[in-house]
């Protein structure tokens, strides 16, 4: 991915990465239709800059609104990919924030058992869902010869 930036739409190299952007944004808005992506979800500031990861490919959702079901308004998704595989991407993991204006409402990783964690979780048919989502984008990834294993 590109040094020095967090954000997805800044970070994309090669034809690969594109396409793998395009279709975390096709899969996730199969699930959530009324969402709206944005490939820039970070600030560019120097305190920003100290955090970022050049092997990780970052975007998030907007929803029209509060979403009680997910007990939040936008979805940070961070795609973790294994270092120098730009033309074959390999998933290694995901990371999902559940975001308000206040900040971080719960946080679901594709290490250990899988369960959000946080302050106010979704609710449990909208936790397997984002579960979901995270099986999905390992299958993306794996169909496309990255030889990911797919855990919960």
């Amino acid at each position: 991915m590109g040094v020095g930036s967090l954000n997805a739409g800044e970070s994309v190299q090669s034809v690969a990465q594109v396409q793998a952007l395009a279709s975390t944004v096709t899969l996730v808005r199969r699930y959530f239709p009324a969402a709206r992506p944005n490939l820039k979800p970070w600030r560019d500031d120097a305190h920003t800059r100290e955090w970022s990861e050049p092997e990780s490919l970052d975007l998030s959702f907007h929803f029209p609104g509060w979403s009680p079901r997910l007990e939040c308004r936008s979805l940070l998704m961070q795609l973790r990919f294994c270092p120098d595989q730009a033309e074959s991407l390999q998933l290694l993991g995901v990371l999902m924030r559940g975001m308000t204006y206040d900040g971080e409402r719960w946080r679901l990783a594709t290490v250990g058992d899988w369960q959000p964690v946080g302050s106010h979780l979704p609710q449990p048919e909208q936790a397997q869902q984002l579960k979901q989502i995270c099986r999905d984008l390992f299958d993306l990834f794996q169909a496309s010869g990255s030889g990911a294993d797919i855990v919960p």
